[in-house]
C-alpha cells in the first residue's frame, strides 16, 4: 500500500507562493505554511504507522523517469577535504558508522557497494512544489545497521553530511538529518550510490545520499559521511533532528 500527501503539498505551495527560495528557506517565515506543516506532521506519521511500518511508497516504470531531475540545495560542498575526495574519485573516502553500536564501522565505497542493495524508481517531492522521478540504487540501511549492531538504547540514526549552508564556517556547520529506527530499517531506505544507472553525480550527493522514499525531499540528505546511532536528538545541531527541522520544518516529513 502507498501513502500520498501530494495534494497537500500543492496547497502548501499555493500558501507559500512568492516565499520560496532554491533551498526552501523563506517558507519557514510563512505562519500559514508552518501551521499546515505542523498539523500534517502528526497526522501523516500516525497514518503511516497505522497502515504499517513497511508500507511502500509508489514505484514507477523506467519510461516514467524524468528527463531532467532538478538538483537543488548544495550542488558541490565547500571545503578542501571534500574537494580532495572528488579529485580522487572517492578512493580514500570512508563512511563512518558509530555512536550507540556494538561494532563501529569505517567502510569504503567498494565495501558499501558489496552490501545488500536495492534499486527503486520513485518520485521525489520537494516542499517547493516540484516533483521528479528517478531511479536509485544503493545499500539498504537495515543490513548495514545490523552489521554495526545497534545497542538497545538506540532510537535514531543521525546522518552527518559534507555540505554546509554557512560559507563562513563550512567545517563546523555541516548539514545533518535523522530518521527514527522505524524509517531507518524500512525496505526503501537506502544509501544511494547510483542515479539512473550511473554513478551518483556530485550535484546529487556523491558519493552517497539518503533515499527514504516515504519522506519529502529535504529529508533525502546528500553527501552522507557518517551515521551516528543516538538515543535522543536534543544535543545535535538545534536539537530538532535536522538542518531544516531546526528552521521550523517538521521532523517527520512523511508523504
Amino acid at each position: 500500500m502507498t501513502l500520498d500527501r501530494r495534494n497537500w503539498l500543492k496547497g502548501v505551495g499555493a500558501a507559500a507562493t512568492g516565499l520560496v527560495l532554491s533551498a526552501c528557506d523563506r517558507i519557514t517565515q510563512s505562519p500559514q505554511a508552518l501551521g499546515v506543516l505542523s498539523a500534517a506532521e502528526h497526522l501523516t506519521q500516525g497514518a503511516q504507522r497505522l497502515i504499517g511500518a513497511r508500507a511502500l511508497a509508489r514505484e514507477y516504470r523506467p519510461e516514467d523517469i524524468s528527463p531532467d531531475f532538478k538538483a537543488n540545495g548544495t550542488l558541490r560542498p565547500m571545503g578542501e577535504a571534500y574537494q580532495a575526495h572528488v579529485a580522487s574519485s572517492f578512493a580514500d573516502w570512508r563512511l563512518v558508522v558509530d555512536g550507540l553500536v556494538e561494532r563501529p564501522l569505517s567502510l569504503s565505497l567498494d565495501q558499501i557497494r558489496a552490501l545488500p542493495a536495492r534499486s527503486q524508481i520513485t518520485r521525489h517531492d520537494c516542499v517547493e512544489g516540484w516533483s521528479s522521478i528517478g531511479k536509485w540504487t544503493g545499500a539498504r540501511l537495515a543490513p548495514l545497521l545490523q552489521q554495526a549492531g545497534l545497542r538497545p538504547e538506540a532510537r535514531y540514526i543521525v546522518l552527518h553530511c559534507a555540505d554546509s549552508y554557512d560559507s563562513r564556517h563550512p567545517e563546523t556547520s555541516r548539514y545533518y538529518e535523522s530518521l527514527d529506527l522505524v524509517d531507518a530499517v524500512h525496505p526503501q531506505t537506502i544509501l544511494a550510490y547510483e542515479m539512473n544507472d550511473q554513478t551518483l553525480p556530485v550535484a546529487h550527493g556523491a558519493p552517497l545520499r539518503l533515499r527514504a522514499e516515504r519522506h519529502l525531499g529535504y529529508k533525502q540528505a546528500k553527501y552522507v559521511m557518517r551515521l551516528e546511532a543516538v538515543d535522543r536528538l536534543d544535543h545535535i545541531g538545534g536539537g530538532r533532528g535536522g538542518y531544516w527541522e531546526d528552521r521550523n520544518y517538521e521532523r517527520y516529513a512523511g508523504i
